[in-house]
């Protein structure tokens, strides 16, 4: 029996209503420092000395390409124990090119995004990763992740991993999907925005 394709009121039953995530609060990020002043803060505060050693680090004498910027997103993986080949975008690369390529992932797959990056020179406070899914131009689904605030470590990459999430699954729910993801701060400061689509099918290779 073919697919069918989902109707204008099927894909508007699961539109998502944009939430304005610039309201109800009065959240200020604090003013940014540079590494050399945060190490000379406090220094008779042992306390505060082994925190800043936890977040920044062996730094002593570490020095990034002042070509790259403070944070480079390196690349994004699919982490899925069912999928029989890994699911991998080099963000280093040209982005333009994953708009017309697709992951294929089974429906009710469980699968988490794994996002590795970089923090060259001053610590970054509050990374975000916020994705959107649209499916035939309509915002299906809306997810905002905390990274968290990291010290400079050229030479190794960052981990971040989502939580754990199920591909939808039925007839209806089979088809192409456009990802619209995001990795930001605490300044809203745009560090990597790339979009992305998934396939979903019955099967892996079907």
């Amino acid at each position: 029996m073919a697919e069918q394709e989902p109707t204008k009121e099927q894909l508007a039953a699961l539109e998502i209503k944009d939430e304005d995530d610039e309201t109800n609060t009065n959240y200020k990020p604090p003013a940014q420092k540079s590494l050399q002043e945060i190490q000379e803060l406090d220094k008779d505060d042992e306390s505060l000395q082994k925190y800043k050693a936890t977040l920044l680090g062996n730094v002593a004498g570490v020095e990034a390409d002042p070509s790259l910027p403070n944070v480079q997103v390196t690349r994004m993986t699919l982490v899925c124990e069912t999928a029989p080949n890994p699911l991998v975008l080099d963000l280093t690369g040209d982005l333009q090119a994953f708009k017309k390529e697709a992951f294929v992932l089974k429906e009710g797959a469980e699968y988490r995004i794994k996002i590795n990056f970089k923090v060259n020179r001053d610590i970054v406070s509050g990374l975000k990763y916020n994705q959107q899914t649209y499916r035939k131009s309509v915002k299906v689904d809306k997810a905002d992740y905390m990274v968290g605030s990291y010290g400079p470590r050229p030479k190794e990459e960052y981990e971040f991993l989502t939580t754990m999430e199920e591909a939808p699954k039925g007839m209806i729910a089979r088809g192409s999907y456009t990802i619209k993801s995001k990795f930001t701060d605490d300044d809203k400061h745009d560090h990597l925005s790339w979009e992305w689509n998934i396939n979903i099918k019955k099967d892996w290779t079907n």
